[in-house]
């Protein structure tokens, strides 16, 4: 099966080839003979009854400086081709959200992955609420009373902004704290979104354990140890990736939101676990992919292409 796959991403020239996901994607995807495509968010455009996109053919390489190669930008018809891969980083905002309004308009006859529908409506912080036995205690709320209230009945909390990405804006609040109220007024002086505050886990000082999933079923972990002194465990921000087995518990977590990922049309997927509870789920742009198949040899993008090969599989019309 060849297929024509657009990747809809951030600059494809500024990617870490030995990290990212999105460019391992791609490399596989052209080792099974698809064809590649490349455009950034901001050329994805609707007109008159039509979303196209000004994109540019792509052929990468595992060369470092020299890892893609782009094409004239053409205006390409998003329904002309088989697959377009959503697969820009957050901030999750009014840009992001608009991009999946318009990704909408090409399904069926074009598989967007992950489904664009469900990720616009399944943010990673807000999805783990339907699955609160999963979870630490965690509060979503915009008002300086509230916070408190929930920092006075679990003393060590983390809070940080709700649609926040890559452990920016980040912060424990131990009992002793006093700094609650000034970092409310910093958070809600420039925006009017709710934060989150959770429980603080004294378990993410051994790893926070990123699971991947593919079209709902588990196919490993790495975990993601703090560097010294800091909380957040982010790669962006220091932390260091080791390999890591899926415990009993892991296990019991994917089972349980397993089928609605894959009901959804979510087909990669990494989730976070800090000792035995889930504290996100995230869609938008999940990484992890190289750092897996590095410790573990599984082909983790192969079994990705696999799950969206079969899906247009079934979509094709019978012959």
């Amino acid at each position: 099966m060849s297929l024509r796959v657009a990747f809809q991403m951030d600059p494809v020239d500024a990617v870490d080839i030995d990290a990212d996901s999105s460019f391992r994607l791609a490399e596989e995807a052209q080792a099974r003979g698809h064809e590649l495509w490349f455009y950034t968010p901001d050329k994805l455009v609707w007109d008159n009854g039509q979303v196209v996109a000004r994109a540019r053919p792509l052929r990468v390489q595992r060369q470092r400086g020299a890892h893609a190669q782009l094409g004239e930008e053409q205006r390409v018809a998003l329904t002309a081709l088989d697959v377009v891969w959503l697969r820009q980083d957050p901030p999750f905002d009014m840009s992001y959200i608009t991009t999946t309004h318009l990704l909408d308009l090409i399904q069926p006859r074009t598989l967007v992955v992950n489904n664009p529908f469900w990720v616009r409506n399944y943010p990673e912080k807000l999805l783990v609420l339907q699955f609160p036995d999963l979870t630490p205690p965690t509060m979503i709320a915009r008002t300086l009373a509230d916070i408190r209230d929930f920092k006075a009945r679990h003393g060590d909390i983390i809070l940080k902004p709700l649609y926040g990405n890559g452990g920016a804006g980040v912060f424990r609040l131990d009992a002793s704290d006093r700094n609650l109220a000034s970092l409310h007024e910093m958070f809600t002086g420039f925006s009017r979104e709710p934060l989150i505050a959770q429980q603080y886990l004294p378990a993410v000082s051994n790893g926070d354990k990123r699971v991947i999933l593919v079209d709902g079923e588990p196919v490993g972990a790495i975990n993601r140890v703090p560097a010294e002194g800091e909380t957040r465990s982010n790669m962006h921000v220091g932390g260091r990736p080791e390999k890591v087995g899926l415990s009993e518990r892991d296990r019991a977590i994917c089972a349980a939101i397993g089928p609605l990922l894959r009901e959804r049309g979510q087909v990669f997927v990494g989730i976070d676990i800090i000792g035995d509870w889930l504290t996100e789920i995230n869609l938008t742009s999940p990484t992890g992919i190289q750092e897996l198949e590095r410790f573990d040899g599984i082909n983790v993008a192969a079994r990705i292409w696999e799950a969206v090969e079969a899906r247009c599989a079934s979509r094709a019309p019978a012959a």
